[in-house]
């Protein structure tokens, strides 16, 4: 069963992470997404993707100005603050009150987001990257997704006592910055430097990684991901029912947050596994 959180954010009422899964809604901002890059990328686009996801079911709006596919160049800090800032501008002007996240691994990128009208960080390095990010979280009072993504694992790594030491770094990290544990919210990084099988290690394993972190929301992000695609031989636009089975999956082993592409088969799909969990 689901642990309830309460998570405060900055602009907005806390968020209740528990029964009820929240559905963060994906908008990249970017030429070169592995899925949907250079479809959002002017402000009318971003704001059109953004309401139609939040009118299907979205909670949340997940903002990135860069892609981490493999093989992706880095951005520079200020060509991000030009792709992702005016978006969170245009939202906001538009009279989205949705939670936002800013999906970025740089410190200023997040810190001006939040000043925009962002409320969640999300980092693809877990507050192990550049070591502003987590006083960035604290000065505000903001949320972090702290994802796993260590690339120094090889076939033969055990998934989950590795996640584990992983997390302990991550969890000190945020202790000395002064981030209360409310503020973590932790996702495995399905797809990040895993074989197949690790990846449905992880998935199959995630009881154990929740029980392991009683005090932390977990986010699960397999939308139209390689590990459904190399396992089906087939393309991203081609994924949605794989990626069905592990967000029904994901949630019945005890996910809080699911970020998907599409998100009202997901809804739906969520929905019916809520209700076979806890009635309808």
């Amino acid at each position: 069963m689901h642990t309830t959180h309460i998570v405060p954010l900055p602009h907005r009422p806390a968020l209740e992470l528990g029964p009820r899964p929240l559905i963060m809604g994906i908008l990249n901002v970017t030429p070169d997404s592995f899925s949907d890059g250079g479809l959002h990328n002017t402000l009318d686009q971003a704001v059109t993707h953004a309401r139609a996801m939040l009118d299907e079911g979205a909670d949340i709006i997940d903002i990135g100005g860069e892609s981490t596919r493999p093989g992706s160049e880095t951005v520079a800090v200020q060509e991000e603050l030009d792709r992702v800032i005016p978006v969170i501008d245009a939202l906001r002007g538009a009279g989205i009150t949705a939670p936002i996240s800013i999906d970025t691994c740089k410190p200023l990128v997040a810190d001006q987001a939040i000043q925009a009208g962002a409320d969640i960080i999300n980092d693809v390095y877990g507050l192990q990257g550049p070591p502003e990010m987590a006083e960035v979280a604290a000065l505000y009072g903001a949320p972090v997704i702290a994802m796993h993504w260590d690339k120094s694992w090889d076939a033969q790594t055990l998934p989950l006592p590795a996640m584990v030491d992983y997390f302990a770094r991550t969890l000190a990290i945020a202790d000395a910055a002064g981030l209360a544990r409310t503020q973590l919210i932790l996702d495995p990084g399905f797809g990040f430097s895993k074989t197949l099988a690790q990846n449905y290690q992880i998935l199959r394993l995630l009881p154990e990684l929740v029980e392991a972190y009683p005090e932390h929301a977990v986010l699960v992000g397999t939308s139209r991901k390689s590990m459904i695609g190399k396992l089906l031989n087939n393309e991203p636009g081609e994924r949605l029912p794989g990626t069905i089975a592990t967000t029904v999956q994901g949630y019945e082993r005890g996910g809080h947050i699911f970020r998907v592409h599409d998100v009202a088969a997901n809804r739906d799909a969520l929905r019916v596994a809520q209700a076979t969990l806890y009635g309808p």
